[in-house]
């Protein structure tokens, strides 16, 4: 072969070889994923968002052709687990995280090593929740307003529990009691079960949390004495909003998926399709039905410019409530 053919075959070799270097990464990924995802929810088992997301999880399953595996790590309102995914998990999309409303207003409150946007990838937005307060069957607190008497005549010897400090749940309440001129002295907890145990139990008054107590509320064994939507539920309309009250709170905590900063987006396409098509699933809605939920979905560019835009706004929440770390 003569040498100018060689070198023309050499240069054509060496192009194909550099072309095929630029586009390796996306060709890498167009078999994602090879093995099963590890979706952490930063509450306890059996809880409202527990029930939902497993839901979800099991019908992107399908869509994935791999398993999501549901991992349960609760701890400082929902917020400990999806910062130490941050600082520590890759970011090849096999874990990611949900990712609550607690991450835009924790690090107003608490020094933390992780920054709600820039150490994020943000997926997709799925839903929010439906907050309740409720008593256990026979408490004396008949109405919620029953419950604020009380409160303003013996301040803080009257409380309720919720799933942590800062979660959405304390900081209804925090915000309404504020509202109402009155001291309520709050009982955190790891999550739902036990809290709800704790009221069963007789250890704590009321709660404040999502509507994981339905089926209590149901059987009987809890009384729902307020709802913090902006309208009644359809499944217990004869309960009250806060708003209706006269008390200025609503509050829904909208969720939604993340995983670690520098996601491929090939990879995060593949997640927030796959997801989006568990969230609109039969049996997600089945349970968001259960728990009066809707839909709420954003795609990965319209979650990650809400969760900018929340977190702006609610530091004037924080500042308001006097939560600010000094």
């Amino acid at each position: 072969m003569p040498s100018t053919t060689r070198r023309a075959c050499f240069r054509l070799t060496l192009a194909a070889l550099l072309n095929l270097a630029v586009a390796w990464p996306a060709l890498a990924q167009t078999d994602f994923p090879t093995k099963p995802i590890t979706l952490i929810v930063p509450f306890p088992a059996g809880g409202s968002t527990d029930r939902h997301l497993r839901a979800v999880a099991a019908q992107a399953s399908k869509s994935l052709g791999q398993n999501v595996v549901v991992e349960n790590r609760p701890g400082a309102g929902g917020t400990m687990a999806p910062g130490n995914m941050a600082r520590s998990a890759k970011p090849d999309g096999y874990t990611i995280s949900l990712y609550p409303l607690g991450m835009l207003r924790m690090p107003y409150m608490h020094k933390t090593d992780w920054d709600p946007i820039k150490d994020f990838t943000f997926i997709v937005g799925l839903s929010g929740y439906t907050f309740g307060f409720t008593v256990r069957a026979d408490s004396p607190f008949k109405t919620f307003n029953d419950y604020i008497a009380a409160a303003r005549a013996k301040p803080g010897a009257i409380d309720y529990g919720s799933t942590g400090v800062g979660s959405s749940p304390h900081l209804l309440m925090e915000e309404l009691a504020i509202n109402a001129k009155v001291k309520l002295t709050h009982v955190p907890f790891k999550g739902n079960a036990d809290m709800q145990q704790a009221l069963l139990g007789g250890h704590v008054m009321a709660q404040s949390d999502a509507s994981g107590w339905d089926q209590f509320v149901d059987s009987g064994k809890m009384r729902l004495l307020v709802t913090f939507g902006e309208k009644r539920t359809t499944r217990w309309p004869d309960v009250p909003t806060a708003e209706e009250l006269g008390y200025g709170v609503t509050s829904t905590s909208p969720y939604g998926l993340a995983g670690p900063k520098g996601m491929d987006p090939a990879v995060v396409k593949k997640l927030h399709d796959a997801f989006k098509t568990g969230l609109f699933s039969e049996q997600s809605m089945e349970i968001m039905k259960q728990l009066n939920q809707e839909p709420v979905y954003r795609n990965s560019d319209d979650y990650r410019e809400w969760a900018i835009a929340t977190y702006a706004k609610d530091k004037t929440l924080i500042e308001h409530l006097g939560l600010m770390a000094k």
